[in-house]
């Protein structure tokens, strides 16, 4: 029998229930110890264990409990250990979120699916973007922009008419969010070798905040971005509902509108 640690959504009726039926069959191994976290929950709550168990370095197996659940696998409560020996490995490198507030406090985050940058008040934000050394538009007005990883490419970043990133294209999207002047700039794929800065051109009329995935820092002034190949998230998927897999429905449906 595998070594497993579960974890379960408290906030989750569906998980809770699974949880009842999952440890009447297997022993929770600690973290540590464990060959592979099983996750039951929905993909928020996935994200919140690979940033809270990434240190580790074991491989996650998710069990939906969610809405759709697209980094995880179908519920399931039978033949647990079978589908995570056949499943698939995905390789993923989250972002990496360096902000500097209007006090000039330094915050560090990691990010899987984007980053994004929101307006705080009822004022647009007004922000100056570059990548590496080159500045990409001097000045944006919107309600934000966000920068996306391939793994997050079908989430909010389709929403805002972001482009969707095969997971291997060694891309990130930038996508700008209500974008008022210029109106019609529709955002850039860029090098994920590359850094991404963004600076608030005006920290005091026009307040931002910064989300990594679901993280936020307020009364950003300036923050970096950059992929972190240092860390490196094994998910694993059902061979029928790999992510990659699913990333291609996306681009196909994507096509087809």
């Amino acid at each position: 029998m595998k070594k497993l640690h579960f974890i379960f959504d408290k906030r989750s009726k569906k998980a809770q229930n699974l949880k009842k039926k999952i440890l009447k069959k297997y022993n929770n191994t600690s973290p540590k110890k464990s060959e592979c976290i099983v996750v039951a929950g929905g993909d928020g709550f996935m994200l919140n264990v690979l940033k809270r168990f990434y240190m580790i370095k074991k491989p996650f197996y998710g069990i939906n409990c969610g809405t759709f659940g697209f980094l995880m696998n179908k519920f399931i409560f039978t033949d647990i250990e079978k589908k995570i020996s056949k499943a698939r490995k995905t390789l993923i490198n989250p972002l990496e979120l360096t902000t500097i507030d209007k006090n000039n406090k330094r915050k560090k985050l990691i990010a899987i699916n984007e980053v994004s940058l929101f307006r705080e008040s009822r004022q647009t934000a007004l922000i100056k973007i570059n990548v590496g050394k080159k500045i990409i538009m001097k000045k944006l007005i919107g309600d934000g922009v966000l920068i996306s990883t391939p793994a997050g490419s079908t989430a909010y970043n389709l929403s805002v008419h972001g482009p969707i990133l095969s997971l291997n294209s060694g891309k990130l999207a930038i996508t700008p969010i209500s974008p008022f002047r210029p109106r019609r700039w529709k955002g850039r794929i860029i090098s994920n070798n590359m850094k991404v800065k963004i600076k608030n051109l005006d920290i005091f009329k026009r307040p931002i905040a910064a989300v990594a995935d679901n993280v936020e820092v307020r009364g950003v002034k300036s923050l970096m971005i950059k992929i972190n190949k240092n860390i490196k998230l094994v998910l694993l998927h059902d061979r029928d509902r790999s992510l990659v897999k699913k990333i291609k429905i996306e681009q196909l449906k994507k096509n087809i509108k």
